[in-house]
């Protein structure tokens, strides 16, 4: 005879990576629509990012379909990307991994953690952004959950589960605004002496512009981070559309250039480039973006897990880094972003932080 225990674990565990599959297709929803400003609801059906065809339900089984149909549109064949299996998949085994680890309630409240941090992640890696609904919406959702759910701060008080929840998410806000305000001041600018002389281009495109140095090519937006920030670039020949200014510097804001004394309003050109040798960029020490990410792994899992997500994301980010150094050379507009360390963090807080506190407290108490 099954023994019943196992058949509830069994069962509820189906359960779980099941729907946890089901929430990763629509995390793939946001991944794709939040960062380009389209409803998550409208249109409600997936559809094909190349040939923009609304997917029927059949093809659209999380997990399933796309092995099935091999990573391929059915309508026009076109590849659909690795990630989107990735994320269904990755989805549905954090969501078992949180159900067999924590008490139901707290698995609920874990699940909407681990999608936020999920569908912070891929945005982040591949948009260098953090859209508001997801960080101050999930700050929103750690108070409320922390109300509603206080084991999530380690107490049976509902306001005082509230109150740590908000005061945590405070705490990873201003922890990681003191990094960035300290970091513009030591490091924000980056000077860039190149090799040789090398052509350069600001060609206006809406209301961006694409910036070209050599190889080196971006959106204008992505060097401006405020309104005081300066980019440089000495020149030995510029042209602002057809006025050729010869040898000169030019200093940018995002929406002027200076030179000579005059002041030129970006928006009034179409076109400037010539011939640059030097050029100083500025740099944030992170996106504000991260900080709010902080401030919503505060609210869920408190102000321990703040700090260890910074550690643990730091350390991960360096690792990272130098691993990109020892492969190649890195370019010099290349960015890396800094969310999905902190959500690396936050899950291994999540799932060992009590066991790594204890192990800690060995340490200092032998």
């Amino acid at each position: 005879m099954a023994n019943p225990l196992a058949v509830y674990q069994f069962l509820f565990g189906a359960f779980a990576f099941i729907f946890g599959a089901a929430v990763g297709s629509f995390l793939n929803v946001c991944i794709y629509r939040l960062p380009r400003d389209l409803s998550v609801n409208e249109p409600r059906r997936s559809f094909c990012p190349s040939c923009k065809k609304q997917i029927p339900w059949h093809q659209n089984i999380p997990l399933i379909s796309w092995l099935f149909l091999r990573g391929r549109c059915a309508n026009c064949g076109s590849r659909i990307a690795f990630r989107y299996f990735a994320v269904e998949l990755l989805t549905a085994l954090l969501f078992l991994a949180v159900w067999r680890q924590f008490p139901w309630q707290v698995a609920l409240a874990y699940w909407v953690f681990v999608s936020l941090l999920i569908a912070g992640t891929f945005i982040d890696f591949e948009h260098f952004i953090i859209p508001d609904e997801i960080t101050i919406g999930g700050t929103v959702a750690g108070v409320v959950a922390s109300f509603v759910v206080p084991a999530l701060m380690s107490t049976d008080g509902r306001w005082t589960a509230l109150l740590t929840s908000a005061l945590s998410a405070l705490l990873g806000y201003v922890v990681l605004w003191v990094v960035l305000e300290a970091g513009k001041k030591a490091f924000g600018k980056k000077k860039i002496r190149l090799d040789a002389p090398t052509a350069f281009q600001w060609t206006r495109q809406g209301d961006d512009a694409d910036f070209v140095v050599g190889e080196e090519k971006g959106l204008w937006s992505e060097h401006f981070s405020r309104a005081s920030d300066l980019l440089i670039l000495h020149c030995d020949d510029a042209t602002i559309e057809t006025r050729n200014v010869g040898k000169t510097t030019l200093r940018f804001h995002y929406n002027r250039v200076a030179l000579h004394g005059e002041e030129i309003a970006l928006d009034t050109l179409e076109q400037i480039s010539g011939v640059v040798r030097e050029l100083e960029i500025p740099r944030e020490a992170m996106g504000r973006g991260d900080l709010k990410f902080l401030a919503a792994i505060g609210a869920f899992l408190g102000w321990r897990a703040v700090l260890f997500s910074i550690f643990a994301g730091s350390l991960l980010g360096s690792l990272v880094g130098l691993a990109t150094l020892l492969v190649g050379r890195r370019v010099w507009s290349a960015k890396l972003p800094f969310g999905p360390y902190l959500a690396f963090g936050a899950l291994v807080w999540m799932f060992c932080g009590a066991a790594l506190l204890r192990w800690y407290l060995t340490l200092l108490n032998p």
